[in-house]
């Protein structure tokens, strides 16, 4: 590797770094007055520029914030375990970052002769990763693993069930996670992220020949990503914080945005597996489109704002969602998710196999409007009756009544009658 390729990567890894951090940063505003709007309330709109009655909209509410947190007392508990508590939050926050490394944040930039560049430049820092989904995968199911640690090192009840939820939590949805990204790779036949948004650019995006395995993937990106109405591990009614309950200063502040973090990449996810990427009709070209600076911006311009309006869709439903019960958490992956992941990845693979040269005379084989017009419509069709199949097996009410039946110091054993 030469030096011009050094210089790029650290250039790719800087951009990527700074602006992942000051965007969850300001995300966190952006929910603050998102929530303010749902609930008919205001929301933090009077801090702006140091030293000055200049206000900004809130705009300088993070920076105060960030200031707060980092001069906040840095306190750890006497009963914690010291070594694995301080661990804990630098794991998920290591994993949380390390997921960029594999994602691509459009197609790639024109040569610089001028610069002694004269290959394009690949707009994600480790390009034609070959396994690229899996590493992604692989690192997001990292992040559970400092969840764990913190509920166990911080020695609190509170704690400790926050870790346990969050770790049956991840469990169960992975595997409807894993299946919804299943179908998408089994019908490009690439575990690249560029392939796959390369493919939605020259045929049709996967959100519309697989809505079965979209509806999945997303219900189940909310759930790894612990944001209502799936956070468990850590709602304040019944855990006081979970898992971070004991947790202060920079420490909690890692974790916060480890959090932030992970929506912003599963809003990564669901733009690029099944909507897209950064392709737009009529405007992106396809992926054998000659690049220049134009569309080259275009391209980030359009995966940005893509990503934007996901990010945008999950504080609209932290907001305005009840949080589920932990049974009825469970009920939907193991018994709704799970089964529905199934049925997508068997009809994407008769799909696939249906558009086999071998089969038909070849007359399905190649992407034409006709035979794209198949697929969606047999996408649609197995995603609407296996809704139905599962709206009619599903009851209609869920029964929180009260247990008349039960013994209430039978069942408390620290009660006395």
């Amino acid at each position: 590797m030469d030096i011009t390729s050094l210089i790029i990567a650290f250039v790719k890894i800087s951009v990527v770094l700074g602006g992942i951090m000051t965007a969850a940063a300001y995300f966190v505003l952006l929910e603050r007055r998102v929530a303010a709007w749902v609930q008919d309330r205001r929301g933090p709109n009077r801090v702006g520029l140091p030293l000055t009655k200049i206000r900004l909209f809130g705009l300088g509410q993070p920076l105060a914030d960030g200031a707060k947190m980092i001069l906040k007392e840095e306190y750890t508990p006497a009963h914690v375990d010291r070594r694995l508590f301080v661990l804990a939050p630098i794991i998920i926050m290591s994993a949380a970052l390390a997921v960029y490394a594999a994602i691509p944040f459009g197609s790639s930039l024109p040569p610089i002769p001028q610069l002694g560049i004269n290959e394009p430049i690949n707009l994600v820092i480790a390009p034609q990763l070959d396994v690229g989904m899996i590493y992604v995968f692989a690192l997001s199911s990292i992040a559970v693993y400092g969840v764990i640690l913190g509920g166990w090192a911080s020695n609190n009840k509170y704690s400790f069930l926050g870790g346990l939820r969050s770790s049956a939590q991840m469990i169960a949805y992975e595997l409807p996670l894993g299946l919804g990204l299943l179908g998408v790779i089994l019908a490009t036949g690439s575990l690249r992220l560029d392939a796959i948004v390369g493919q939605q650019a020259d045929s049709v995006w996967f959100a519309l020949a697989q809505p079965l395995g979209f509806v999945v993937f997303v219900v189940a990106a909310f759930a790894e990503a612990g944001r209502l109405p799936f956070d468990l591990p850590e709602c304040e009614q019944e855990l006081i914080g979970g898992y971070h309950t004991e947790y202060s200063g920079m420490k909690l502040v890692l974790f916060l945005t480890a959090e932030f973090i992970h929506m912003i990449t599963a809003s990564f996810l669901i733009v690029i597996l099944f909507l897209g990427g950064w392709h737009f009709p009529g405007i992106t070209g396809g992926s054998e489109t000659e690049i220049t600076w134009l569309l080259a911006a275009l391209r980030i311009g359009v995966l940005l704002a893509k990503v934007f309006c996901v990010i945008f869709f999950f504080m609209l439903v932290r907001w305005s969602w009840p949080r589920f019960r932990f049974d009825q958490l469970m009920t939907l992956a193991w018994k709704i998710m799970l089964p529905l992941g199934v049925v997508n990845l068997i009809s994407v693979a008769f799909i696939t196999e249906f558009q086999h040269p071998s089969y038909f005379g070849g007359r399905f084989a190649d992407a034409s409007p006709t035979t794209t017009l198949i697929v969606c419509a047999a996408g649609w069709v197995v995603a609407i009756v296996s809704w139905i199949v599962v709206a009619s097996l599903s009851p209609l009410v869920t029964d929180n009544r009260p247990r008349l039946d039960l013994d209430v110091y039978g069942v408390d054993s620290q009660l006395e009658p």
